[in-house]
């Protein structure tokens, strides 16, 4: 086999939390062995500030002779800032400061800002927006004060009329067919090359009806090109909610440059934040890869920053140069340590350093070793048996589907007596169990009880073993801020709540047998985490999925849950079929039987009258 070819990176740190957050990315992937060869330059600030330019001809050059480049960071200020912090001899020479990412953006033609967005947690969703980087309404067609040719264009406006032309501003929203076909181009390409099954434009249609309806033709015409990729054109307000709402049902999404800005950082809210966003801007004369984040001044210094965006950033960055398969060994260790939740920064809830979380990532590459068992087992938790996939559709069924589809199996799984707290509260997690035991009294002083929620998974869904006590409580609103913090799903106890109001305020899947306001601070202690636990006739294993409603709360065993799911799926269509038919007018056991209403977990379909 013929080694793989040395690829050149230009690495700019660049300002704030950059050189933090870089370094931190280095060192990680250093037991990789990448065929990289890291060049450093500057750009940034310091530079503007000492030299009257934030990038130099040679950070240029630098970029002409390397393959690709990784930024780290850039800080822009307002312009009176940018001239009052020249160094003493260049203010007043006329120097303009222009950002560093939009003089890259030009000059190396990079047209489209590629944005994933991944559901790190729990792997419900993953898909990609794509920015137009050069035109639209960023290609600097912006207007105050207005010439005869552009007032001329305006000035039948209600608005422009009583403002005239000096108090009227315009801003061109420039789409061309070769920028549009270029990205469209570049945007199937992406789809192909990823997986993805649907490739969404997005736009305004209805309102910019013929830049728009323009937009609608290109991509017609190319999709004749990818039959394979499904297309469509949706509004963009449509698309902000469904990402938030829907985010699964997307694969690509391409927009124009405002649009897509927009989408973009609100994909970094759905996936988590902005330490945790990372993106690359690529072109025909070069690329870079850079996270999200900007340079925080304000944090440079304090080693607090999240370097998971940096490291995704990284991946990304190794999947465009070809290397595919640490791309994706470097994505599956922080996908790891960000589901565990035991060692992060701040923004997610933890208290790590930016440091000790990019550790905690080099231990899950290839190669890595963990500082303990106890870590080891906490990060083996971090990696279910039961995809995550699977586990959110259990989380969509109702309860009794589930039951039926159980019952199909010979399978009992309710939790007998543990009935909802918050009502329209339904979830679904795997199983992290906890076991009490009273006190004994030999021994005095606080017994820290609950202090094992530290250390439980995101995606978990709790369930407590206190004996079916009401005598005194396992869980309160400190725990529930607590647990949502992390990302747990839910808690079902054999036990007491209480606090009910705040939990039901806070909308948490709270689940008991009882509720009572008496603490349980020196009344029980722990006696155990990761044990079987059984309530009433029902065992539940670490790991299981809990499914729970307003109905209850039930335990579908790992081995069986996608098949749970799949019986549970077929019910619901079932009884939809049933319930369509009857409100088209047919009696109510006709339906039952030819839609078999007696087996709804085999499901409706191929079903006849004559069944």
């Amino acid at each position: 086999m013929k080694p793989t070819p040395t690829k050149s990176v230009a690495v700019l740190p660049g300002d704030g939390i950059g050189p933090e957050v870089v370094s931190a990315a280095l060192d990680t992937v250093e037991q990789l062995d990448l065929p990289l060869d890291f060049r450093f330059g500057e750009i940034g600030w310091e530079c503007w500030r000492q030299e009257g330019t934030p990038v130099p001809q040679r950070t240029w050059k630098l970029l002409e002779e390397t393959d690709t480049c990784l930024l780290g960071a850039i800080t822009s200020k307002p312009l009176r800032e940018t001239e009052a912090e020249l160094t003493p001899s260049l203010r007043g020479t006329g120097l303009e400061f222009v950002s560093p990412v939009i003089q890259l953006r030009q000059r190396l033609g990079l047209y489209a800002n590629v944005r994933p967005v991944t559901d790190l947690d729990h792997g419900r969703f993953d898909f990609t927006v794509i920015r137009e980087n050069t035109e639209g309404l960023y290609a600097g067609l912006d207007v105050h004060g207005l010439d005869e040719a552009l007032w001329n264009a305006v000035r039948h406006h209600p608005n422009a009329e009583a403002s005239g032309p000096e108090g009227s501003s315009v801003t061109l929203r420039l789409q061309t067919r070769f920028g549009i076909d270029r990205l469209l181009r570049f945007g199937f390409a992406y789809a192909e090359a990823h997986g993805h099954r649907r490739l969404t434009l997005v736009d305004k249609p209805m309102v910019l009806r013929n830049s728009s309806n323009h937009l609608r033709e290109r991509l017609e015409l190319i999709a004749g090109d990818h039959p394979d990729i499904e297309t469509e054109i949706l509004n963009v307000d449509a698309v902000a909610l469904w990402m938030v709402r829907r985010p699964e049902r997307f694969g690509v999404l391409v927009a124009e440059n405002m649009f897509g800005d927009i989408l973009s950082d609100l994909g970094a809210g759905v996936m988590g934040g902005l330490g945790l966003a990372p993106s690359g801007n690529i072109g025909e004369r070069g690329s870079y890869f850079e996270p999200v984040h900007g340079s925080a001044p304000g944090m440079a210094g304090k080693g607090r920053a999240n370097p998971m965006a940096m490291l995704l950033t990284f991946s990304q960055m190794l999947d465009h140069l070809g290397l595919a398969v640490p791309g994706e060994e470097l994505r599956n260790a922080v996908r790891t340590v960000a589901r565990a939740r035991t060692t992060v920064t701040y923004d997610l809830g933890g208290s790590a350093s930016t440091e000790q979380v990019a550790r905690a990532v080099a231990r899950e590459l290839p190669g890595g070793t963990h500082e303990s068992a106890d870590t080891a087992g906490h990060e083996a938790a971090a990696r279910p048996a039961v995809p995550m996939d699977v586990v959110d559709r259990l989380a969509r069924l109702d309860t009794a589907s589930v039951s039926d589809a159980l019952d199909s199996l010979g399978i009992v799984g309710v939790l007998a007596g543990v009935t909802a707290r918050v009502p329209g509260a339904r979830t679904a997690g795997l199983a992290h169990t906890v076991t009490y035991k009273p006190v004994d009294g030999s021994a005095e002083g606080f017994r820290n009880a609950a202090n094992y929620l530290d250390e439980v998974p995101a995606g978990s869904f709790v369930v407590v073993d206190n004996g079916g006590s009401s005598s005194c409580t396992n869980w309160g609103s400190l725990l529930t801020a607590v647990a949502q913090s992390r990302g747990v799903r839910g808690t079902a106890l054999y036990g007491s709540a209480r606090d009910i109001a705040e939990i039901r305020a806070a909308g948490y899947p709270l689940f008991s047998t009882g509720a009572t306001m008496v603490s349980g601070k020196n009344r029980v202690e722990l006696a155990a985490t990761g044990r079987d636990v059984t309530v009433g006739t029902v065992t539940v294993h670490p790991g299981d999925v809990v499914v729970a409603d307003d109905n209850g709360v039930l335990v579908v065993p790992a081995a069986r849950a996608a098949e749970v799911a799949d019986r549970a799926e077929r019910v619901e269509r079932t009884e939809a079929a049933i319930a369509e038919a009857v409100s088209t007018g047919l009696r109510l056991d006709e339906a039952r039987r030819r839609f078999g209403y007696a087996r709804p977990w085999e499901g409706p379909a191929g079903r006849t009258g004559d069944a």
